[in-house]
């Protein structure tokens, strides 16, 4: 099996990249937020920068820089980076807000009860700055691949 096309693949390497410096940078972030070291902020949806939204501009981006802006592939993935990027600051922020007034129902229902394995996920959104910070981190993995590696 060759794997010279895969790692030959300018595209795909922009959005891995973008996406584990995001997955990374959201410890240090959290530690600035919270004071904690939460190593599991890694394999976390949520937090800042946003992965989602990082993967995606930069791989948008690096397909206009590599296959041309004006290319039918660069306006897909602008509307696709588009939606992500709504849905992580918008529907799935929602849905973690809904997850944590459940979760303190349930606390407040079941005062002294073990509910642990039932709690829902409530980090599953981002703010609109974590959002921004995912544009903004894709736009520069994006921007210094294309430059580095022309």
């Amino acid at each position: 099996m060759n794997l010279a096309p895969l790692f030959a693949n300018k595209v795909l390497i922009a959005v891995v990249t973008a996406w584990l410096l995001a997955q990374f940078l959201k410890i240090p972030t959290e530690y600035i937020r919270s004071r904690r070291w939460m190593w599991a902020m890694f394999f976390a949806a949520g937090g800042m920068p946003s992965s989602h939204t990082a993967l995606m501009v930069s791989g948008t981006l690096a397909v206009g820089f590599y296959y041309g802006f004006d290319n039918p592939l660069f306006a897909i993935a602008t509307g696709i980076t588009m939606i992500i990027a709504h849905d992580a600051a918008g529907v799935r922020r929602q849905a973690g807000m809904q997850a944590e007034r459940i979760n303190v129902l349930f606390e407040e229902l079941l005062k002294g009860h073990v509910w642990d394995e039932n709690d829902l996920k409530e980090v599953i959104g981002h703010t609109p700055l974590e959002v921004v910070g995912g544009i903004l981190l894709g736009f520069v993995v994006a921007f210094a691949q294309w430059k580095l590696w022309p």
